[in-house]
């Protein structure tokens, strides 16, 4: 089987290099970024403004390759790659909820990124509290290393 994805956009932050980006966009609520949809994607646009939040889906384009087993952030101990939310995974696809300030065509002005410059978008889903927010979360080996404003040091850098 083989899977095609095509980029509908392009994510503008200010992180150019991958050891200033922050490693998760919740950590830093207010670090802007634009994003780019491209013009023929543009109408799936409609009604999204009345979303406070959304979801990017995006490719870690600057991530070579993958390791089942890493050393993720906020640890220092190796964990299967499946537990995290590294970057260099067999399928290089993150996530990331963001605030949504404004629409202005086909750019969304958003709050809460912590993707690199150039980032390409492959999907926007709308956030919603009542599907997305899980009460009974667990939150596994993590549990006890949020918190705080954590910044990428480069370890999945290739």
């Amino acid at each position: 089987m083989k899977i095609v994805l095509n980029p509908i956009g392009v994510i503008h932050t200010e992180f150019k290099r991958m050891d200033e980006m922050p490693i998760q966009g919740g950590l830093f609520p207010d670090n802007r970024g634009v994003v780019e949809v491209f013009r023929e994607y543009a109408g799936g646009l409609s009604d999204i403004d009345g979303f406070s939040h959304i979801i990017l889906t995006y490719f870690f384009s600057q991530s070579n390759g993958f390791e089942l087993k890493v050393k993720p952030f906020l640890e220092e101990r190796v964990r299967g790659v499946f537990s995290t939310r590294a970057p260099r995974r067999p399928n290089p696809i993150g996530i990331t909820v963001v605030k949504l300030d404004s629409v202005e065509g086909n750019t969304l002005n958003v709050r809460g990124v912590d993707m690199l410059d150039g980032t390409p978008l492959l999907d926007i889903k709308p956030y919603i509290p009542e599907f997305d927010v899980r009460s009974d979360a667990e939150t596994g080996w993590i549990r006890e290393r949020v918190g705080g404003a954590h910044l990428s040091d480069g370890r999945f850098k290739r």
